[in-house]
C-alpha cells in the first residue's frame, strides 16, 4: 500500500519563459518525468581522492534530493511547470526530499507516493579535482500501485532516460498525448551499443547523448558525424562535447548549430548533464532558434558546475541575471561577443536583486525549529 501527500503552492521561479505562448486550453503541466529519487550527500573541498586506510576531512558538505530530482529541480527553477512521479521512502530522508521538492521547488508530486517500509536510496558524492566519486545504496521501489495507469498527465514535454533493451510504456503514451519527448542515455555496460536496442527513441523529439555515447551508438569517429546520423532517428540530435560545447542537428530542416562552452572553474560536475537537458527543453518549448537553445543549455550547465551537488547547483533566473550583469563588466570577458551570443536573454532576465556570485542557502537535512 502507498499513500499520497497533499498539494503545495507553486514555486515562484521569477520568469515564465512560455508566458507569450500560453493559452487557456494548454495542459497544466509543462514537463513530466519519472524515476528514482535519491538523497544525495555531497562532500566538497577534498584535496585529493580518499586513500584506503585513512580518514579524509572535507571542507564543505551538503545534502539534497538527487537522481531524477536533479532534472526536476532544474526544470522547475527555469520556470517550467514540472510534474514528477516517483516513490519516496517513509523515513526522514524521504520526508526531507518530498518537502524540498514540493514546498521548496514547487514541483507537482500528485503522482508520487510515500511507500511504507521502504527506505530512501542514498548516494554519497565526493568532489575533488573537478571530478566526482560516488557510492550509492538502495533497493528497488515497489510499483506505484495504480499510478502507473494514470500517468503521464497531458504535458507539453516529457523527459526520459533510455536504457538499452528496455521499453517504458509511458514514453509512447506521452508522445501519443502530444508531449515532445526529450531523452538522454547512460553508459551501456553491456558493451553492445546497439541503437536498435533504444526502442523508445522512435517516440522522441530530441536525443541528447554525450560525444562518447553518440559515437559508439552510431559507429562513427566524429561527434558531429554522430549527430548527423542520429538526426535520422529524431527531430533534434544534440551531442554534448564537454569543454568544447555542444553540436546539434535539426533532422527536419538540416539546420546545424554549434556553440562553444563557457570557460569556468568547475567545482563539481554532478547534475550538469541534467541542467543542460533542462535548458534545451526550455528553449525548445519557448521556440527559440536552435543555436540559442544550445547556448542557453550550455550556460545553465556552466553555472551549475560552479556549485556543488546536483539539484543544489541548478541555476535560477535570478542567478542567470546576476551572472549576465557581472560578465558584461568583467575584464576577462568580451562584452561584444557575449552580447552577440546571449542577446536573446535581454527580454527575459529579471533585474538582478543581488550581485554575483550569489550566496546560496546552507544545504542540510534541516535545523530544528527554535523554541519560542
Amino acid at each position: 500500500m502507498t499513500t499520497a501527500r497533499g498539494d503545495q503552492p507553486q514555486h515562484d521561479a521569477g520568469v515564465d519563459p512560455l508566458v507569450c505562448l500560453r493559452e487557456p486550453t494548454d495542459p497544466a503541466c509543462d514537463v513530466f518525468l519519472t524515476g528514482t529519487v535519491f538523497l544525495d550527500i555531497i562532500f566538497t573541498g577534498l584535496d585529493s581522492a580518499p586513500v584506503r586506510g585513512t580518514e579524509s576531512w572535507a571542507r564543505g558538505m551538503g545534502s539534497s534530493p538527487g537522481g531524477v530530482a536533479n532534472m526536476a529541480t532544474a526544470l522547475a527553477r527555469l520556470g517550467l511547470r514540472t510534474s514528477l512521479a516517483a516513490a519516496f521512502g517513509d523515513d526522514h530522508y524521504g520526508e526531507y526530499c518530498w518537502d524540498a521538492l514540493e514546498q521548496g521547488e514547487g514541483i507537482d508530486l500528485s503522482l508520487s507516493r510515500t511507500v511504507p517500509g521502504w527506505h530512501s536510496p542514498v548516494t554519497v558524492s565526493m568532489a575533488y579535482e573537478g571530478e566526482r566519486t560516488m557510492v550509492s545504496h538502495g533497493h528497488e521501489a515497489p510499483p506505484l500501485d495504480g499510478a502507473l495507469t494514470a500517468y503521464p498527465p497531458r504535458a507539453r514535454a516529457a523527459v526520459a532516460s533510455l536504457v538499452p533493451g528496455r521499453s517504458e510504456d509511458w514514453v509512447a503514451r506521452a508522445a501519443r498525448g502530444g508531449a515532445k519527448v526529450f531523452a538522454d542515455v547512460g553508459w551501456d555496460d553491456t558493451g553492445r551499443w546497439d541503437l536498435a536496442g533504444l526502442t523508445d527513441l522512435e517516440h522522441c523529439e530530441a536525443f541528447l547523448p554525450n560525444a562518447a555515447e553518440a559515437m559508439r551508438y552510431t559507429r562513427t569517429e566524429c561527434p558531429r558525424a554522430a549527430a548527423r546520423a542520429l538526426a535520422d532517428k529524431v527531430r533534434y540530435a544534440v551531442v554534448t562535447l564537454g569543454a568544447d560545447g555542444a553540436y546539434a542537428v535539426d533532422g527536419a530542416t538540416g539546420e546545424t548549430a554549434e556553440v562553444p562552452a563557457i570557460r569556468v572553474s568547475a567545482l563539481d560536475p554532478t547534475g550538469a548533464g541534467d541542467v543542460f537537458v533542462a535548458g534545451f527543453v526550455t528553449g525548445t518549448l519557448a521556440d527559440w532558434p536552435l543555436a540559442d537553445r544550445l547556448a542557453f543549455a550550455g550556460l545553465t550547465a556552466a553555472l551549475s558546475v560552479q556549485e556543488f551537488g546536483g539539484s543544489l547547483s541548478a541555476p535560477t533566473w535570478g542567478e542567470i541575471a546576476a551572472w549576465w550583469q557581472h560578465v558584461q563588466g568583467h575584464a576577462q570577458q568580451d562584452p561584444e561577443a557575449l552580447r552577440g551570443r546571449y542577446a536573446f536573454l535581454e527580454s527575459l532576465l529579471p533585474a538582478p536583486a543581488r550581485p554575483w556570485p550569489l550566496r546560496r542557502a546552507v544545504p542540510t537535512i534541516g535545523f530544528r525549529a527554535a523554541a519560542s
